[in-house]
């Protein structure tokens, strides 16, 4: 028999799940709950809800927390845009807020702590985005096949 045979057969109870489940969860105590708090005298757990946003990395008094509260304003302002008429849409600057909306949806996700808020705002900018800028390509396109039927229409109205 090859030696490798042989090291995997004697290794084989090593790697049974009874025998090592239970060596893995005596080393971790159970403590009823699935997520345990790393505070070591349970003061996580005696904390109330404002307490806890308070104090955690994405909270109340940090910039995770209020730079997407303030980024929700882009959005609402690129959805009142949807009154406006494609013709007075710039794809400039609606091309910049798709582009910022998408890069910093996936570096949300990419940065410690991972911020679902500001990646929440950022998607839908980009949403918002993109639908702006479909309108004004689908406007330009239609305005394309249009100065010629204008331009006769203009010079029927001169003749008469």
């Amino acid at each position: 028999m090859p030696a490798t045979t042989t090291l995997f057969r004697a290794a084989r109870p090593i790697f049974q799940q009874s025998a090592s489940r239970a060596v893995f969860r005596a080393s971790f105590p159970q403590t009823g709950r699935r997520f345990a708090s790393t505070a070591a005298n349970g003061e996580a757990v005696s904390q109330s809800w404002l307490q806890r946003m308070w104090n955690s990395p994405v909270g109340l008094k940090t910039v995770h927390f209020w730079a997407p509260i303030m980024k929700w304003v882009l959005v609402i302002a690129g959805i009142s845009d949807f009154a406006r008429p494609a013709d007075k849409l710039s794809l400039t600057q609606n091309g910049a807020l798709t582009a910022t909306g998408l890069i910093w949806t996936r570096w949300c996700f990419v940065i410690t702590p991972q911020n679902y808020l500001l990646a929440a705002v950022n998607f839908f900018l980009g949403i918002v985005g993109i639908t702006q800028c479909t309108r004004i390509f689908l406007y330009r396109a239609s305005q394309k096949n249009l100065p010629a039927a204008a331009e006769s229409e203009v010079k029927e109205a001169v003749k008469s």
